[in-house]
C-alpha cells in the first residue's frame, strides 16, 4: 500500500509524518522535537539510521533538520538575524570533518528567471566570497587570523545548459578541490503551511527537481566524492496537495453536521495517501501537473535568500566554523 501511493514533498519530516498518520512505526528512523516558544521555531530532527529506514521514507541514510519559522515571511531584520544565526549553527553541526580552516564550494541550483525556483541563485548573489581574494593575496589579507575559502556558483538549468547540473559541479569539484559542497535548492511540500516557512538542512546532498517530478542527477557525496550539506525551503505545493487541504477542512466541517456526518466517517475511512490519491484521480488531467506558489513569492524569496545567505556568511565569513 505504501508503495502504491506516492505524496510529493522533498521534506523528510513530512514523510515521517505521513507514517505515524496512519500509525505505521518505521524501524531505524528516529524523530527529535525542540520547541523555541519565545521565538515560536520548531525544530525537528530525522534521522534515519538505516537502509531498511531509508528505503521506507525514501529518502538516503542520514540526518534531516527542519526549521518552522512561521513568521519567516514577515519582513523583520532582527527576527531573520536570529534565524540566520539559529541556522549557521545547525549548518555548523552537520560538517562532519572538523577543521580550523575550510574551503567550502556553495552551489545555487534553480532557475533564476522562475521566481519559485530562484533561492539556489538569489542566495548566491548575497554571499561573501573569499576564494579569489585568498588565493591572490593570502588569508591575512582579509585582516582576519582564522579565515575559510569560499566560492559559489550558479550552474543554471539542463534546459538553458544542455548539461546535467551534476556533471557541471563535477568538474568544478575536480579543478578546486573543495573540503565539502553546500547545495541551495528551492523544495516542493505536502502542506501549505510550510510554503516559505520551512528550511530543511540535510547532510545527505540533493537531487534536483526531484519534489517536481524532474529528477536529475543526484549531488551527493557518492557523486562527488566529497561530503554534501543540503539547505532547502519548500516554495511550491501541487495542485492535489490544495485540494486535499481543502477537504481536510471540510471533514472537519461535516463532523458538526447531523446531516452530513455519514459522508464525512465514509471519507476518513481512507489513510492520508489514499485520500490524495483519490483527489489526484479527480482533478486529472487538466491539473495534476500545476504548481502553486504565494502571489508575494517576490518579495518573500528576496527574504529569505538574504537570511539563507546571512547564515553562511556569519559561518564562514566571521570565522564561527
Amino acid at each position: 500500500m505504501v508503495e502504491k501511493y506516492a505524496i510529493r514533498t522533498d521534506l523528510a519530516l513530512e514523510e515521517k509524518e505521513r507514517f505515524e498518520a496512519d500509525n505505521v512505526e518505521v524501524q531505524g528512523v528516529i524523530l527529535e522535537e525542540e520547541y523555541d516558544k519565545e521565538r515560536e521555531i520548531k525544530m525537528t530532527r530525522v534521522m534515519i539510521e538505516t537502509e531498511n529506514g531509508a528505503k521506507v521514507m525514501g529518502k538516503p541514510v542520514g540526518t534531516y533538520i527542519t526549521l518552522e519559522v512561521p513568521n519567516l515571511i514577515v519582513p523583520d531584520e532582527d527576527y531573520h538575524r536570529e534565524i540566520s544565526e539559529r541556522l549557521a549553527q545547525l549548518v555548523g553541526e552537520l560538517i562532519k570533518e572538523k577543521k580550523k580552516e575550510y574551503d567550502v564550494l556553495v552551489i545555487g541550483l534553480g532557475n533564476r528567471d522562475v521566481t519559485p525556483d530562484a533561492l539556489g541563485p538569489y542566495v548566491a548573489d548575497n554571499l561573501i566570497v573569499t576564494r579569489h581574494i585568498i588565493k591572490e593575496y593570502g588569508k591575512y589579507a582579509m585582516g582576519e587570523k582564522k579565515v575559510h575559502m569560499v566560492s559559489a556558483i550558479v550552474p543554471g538549468v539542463m534546459g538553458k545548459t544542455g548539461m546535467e547540473t551534476v556533471e557541471i559541479v563535477n568538474g568544478i569539484v575536480k579543478e578546486t578541490k573543495p573540503d565539502f559542497l553546500i547545495a541551495i535548492d528551492a523544495l516542493a511540500a505536502r502542506s501549505t503551511k510550510r510554503l516559505n516557512r520551512t528550511i530543511q538542512i540535510a547532510d545527505t546532498g540533493i537531487h534536483p527537481g526531484s519534489g517536481v517530478g524532474n529528477n536529475r542527477g543526484g549531488i551527493t557525496k557518492e557523486t562527488l566524492g566529497i561530503p554534501v550539506i543540503a539547505i532547502g525551503v519548500p516554495t511550491v505545493v501541487d495542485a492535489a496537495t490544495i485540494v486535499n487541504d481543502t477537504m481536510e477542512n471540510f471533514l472537519v466541517a461535516l463532523e458538526s453536521s447531523e446531516m452530513l456526518r455519514g459522508v464525512g466517517v465514509v471519507l476518513q475511512g481512507y489513510n492520508s495517501a489514499e485520500k490524495y490519491e483519490f483527489i489526484r484521480e479527480l482533478i486529472s488531467p487538466h491539473l495534476n501537473g500545476m504548481f502553486v506558489t504565494p502571489k508575494d513569492i517576490d518579495d518573500t524569496m528576496k527574504r529569505i535568500s538574504y537570511t539563507i545567505s546571512e547564515a553562511l556568511n556569519i559561518l564562514f565569513s566571521n570565522g564561527q566554523a
